[in-house]
């Protein structure tokens, strides 16, 4: 009996090593956007931020990573506050193993979750020096390796430290995705996928940090502010407001304070 692809995925209702051809994979939804629609949203948010910048302070691509995953459920700020001493004394797997989980814990200990934080900065610094020689992979399927790496911090990662164009789906994203219908999902890796296919190669690049930037300053969770959306005339999100762009001009460098 012929094996599924391994690229395919087993159906929900097939039983392990049932034998079973896999179901076909799920077509994405229709988007109500044209291609040319699609490119001028990212034009003009190329307009508005030339030069996006990730807001976690970090010196080398093992500072980030640490940055990174440090940065779930707490918020920029508070991971920069906590990581400039400790970044100081620890900016390689093998100094921050020197210093030693206890430590660790007392220099993030503002962070939310900061015990287990600590212990996985010191296995995730381990597994630098023992299987990559001390340097930050480059893919994410090595990433993912990592003690408290997913795939979201893999993709900030390759991004940010490495210059290859890749989305994390974090929860800004994942609602301008829903909410906009540019890439509806249910879950972030849907979203991801669905981003990946429509946006321009020629502006992968800076999509993410356009994406979050929209949502965190414009596109916001509780309440759109659709009069000072740059995209409000080619938005088709049912809960905007106005069909009238805000200016398009260059905004100064946005961070959280």
């Amino acid at each position: 009996m012929d094996k599924p692809a391994a690229k395919d995925k087993p159906s929900r209702n097939q039983a392990p090593g049932s034998g079973a051809k896999a179901a076909p994979r799920k077509r994405a939804p229709r988007i109500p956007y044209t291609k040319a629609e699609i490119e001028e949203i990212f034009r003009r948010f190329s307009i508005q931020r030339p030069e996006p910048k990730g807001e976690l302070a970090h010196v080398n691509p093992f500072t980030l990573v640490v940055a990174v995953a440090l940065s779930a459920q707490a918020t920029d700020a508070g991971v920069n506050k906590a990581t400039k001493e400790l970044f100081k004394v620890a900016d390689t797997p093998q100094k921050m193993l020197a210093l030693g989980e206890e430590k660790v814990r007392d220099y993030i200990r503002t962070i939310g979750l900061y015990r287990n934080k600590a212990k996985n900065v010191i296995a995730l610094s381990r597994k630098l020096v023992d299987d990559f020689g001390g340097e930050v992979p480059k893919t994410r399927e090595e990433l993912v390796t990592l003690p408290g790496v997913g795939r979201k911090t893999a993709n900030v990662v390759m991004s940010m430290a490495f210059g290859i164009p890749t989305l994390a789906v974090d929860t800004h994203i994942f609602r301008i995705g829903n909410r906009l219908r540019l890439a509806p999902g249910k879950t972030p890796d849907e979203v991801e996928e669905r981003f990946m296919r429509i946006i321009p190669d020629h502006w992968l690049y800076h999509a993410h940090h356009w994406l979050i930037l929209h949502g965190r300053y414009c596109c916001k969770a509780r309440k759109p502010e659709c009069e000072r959306c740059v995209i409000a005339d080619l938005c088709k999100s049912k809960e905007k407001t106005t069909d009238i762009p805000a200016p398009l001009v260059e905004l100064p460098q946005q961070v959280i304070g």
